[in-house]
């Protein structure tokens, strides 16, 4: 009923009576009165005014399973939300509730992760509330050798999210990786757990500065955070359902077509690399081109001195200018 009760507080522009609140949810003013009290307790800021009813006049930055659901308006991602103040990793307990039978669209969202991954085995730094750390639980019916896609699908969504809630424009650095003045401020891990030929089920989890003003040495030259960028601190559970959303309806384009055919127009508007020089870390030998897109499976078009234009389906790609890069 919390979810119901804020989501009515922040639809409502004024003060709603605590028996209006009472008739469209069906339940008593005691009950209400008590919701309000827990949301005070979380820091929203609610006027109680006698003979007027309740004002939402302000929220705090804060990622609880009410604030989030509040904020998702889609009907697939989101339709389960579990709420972590500490954990290893959103995309371990995704998992956990994957094996358990949790549906399509469960969302795992914790404050603070210890465990945190990246690519590649890399860590991620996931500071307490500074960042979202979230994860998505998909069963989809594709083969195995198609789930890569998902994770380019998602980087659309991301870039559209942040647009969408901040109007700031992330780029995306193939494949997955999401880039403000040069430098990182999102990434993406896709893991699967696969039956023969098939997907059990899929985890996207999804790390995003939001509100960080510093980070560690190591990684001063390499990350960035939308308020590092814009000077603003942003809410993160309207951007957490933005992304949702969007997410959602890229998800759809992708299964509809099985490709990124749907997606590759704006996947390629948001493509940092695009028409620029790359470097492509190749363990049979690395070479140089032009970025010239990406093909309907994902891969990178990558046009060398001759005119041959490779495909590249796996490595590391280098922009001249991003992460120190040459």
């Amino acid at each position: 009923m919390k979810t119901e009760v804020l989501k009515l507080l922040k639809e409502y522009d004024g003060y709603l009576s605590g028996q209006e609140i009472c008739q469209r949810l069906g339940v008593s003013r005691t009950a209400v009165w008590k919701v309000i009290k827990q949301l005070q307790s979380e820091g929203y800021q609610i006027e109680a005014v006698r003979n007027r009813g309740y004002h939402l006049t302000a929220s705090t930055d804060v990622l609880t399973e009410a604030e989030i659901r509040s904020c998702v308006k889609g009907e697939l991602m989101g339709c389960r939300v579990v709420c972590y103040e500490e954990t290893d990793s959103t995309n371990t307990r995704a998992r956990a509730l994957a094996e358990e039978g949790a549906p399509e669209g469960t969302m795992t969202v914790a404050e603070r992760q210890n465990a945190g991954k990246g690519r590649r085995g890399r860590s991620w730094s996931s500071p307490p509330g500074s960042g979202i750390f979230m994860s998505l639980v998909l069963r989809p019916d594709i083969p195995p050798s198609q789930a890569s896609m998902v994770t380019l699908a998602a980087a659309v969504a991301v870039a559209r999210g942040i647009r969408q809630a901040t109007g700031v424009q992330a780029m995306i650095k193939w494949p997955n990786d999401l880039v403000l003045s040069g430098k990182k401020i999102c990434g993406i891990l896709t893991e699967m757990t696969t039956e023969l030929e098939s997907i059990q089920y899929a985890v996207v989890g999804i790390g995003i500065n939001v509100n960080t003003e510093e980070f560690p040495q190591e990684l001063s030259g390499t990350a960035t955070s939308l308020f590092l960028e814009t000077g603003s601190s942003w809410k993160r559970g309207p951007l957490v359902g933005e992304v949702a959303m969007a997410f959602e309806d890229c998800y759809r384009l992708f299964l509809a077509s099985k490709d990124l055919s749907l997606l590759k127009e704006e996947y390629e508007q948001h493509l940092s690399n695009l028409n620029r020089q790359v470097t492509v870390l190749d363990p049979a030998g690395s070479y140089g081109g032009i970025c010239r897109g990406i093909t309907n499976d994902g891969q990178l078009l990558v046009e060398q001195e001759d005119g041959k234009v490779r495909q590249v389906l796996s490595g590391e790609v280098s922009v001249r200018g991003i992460y120190g890069y040459v």
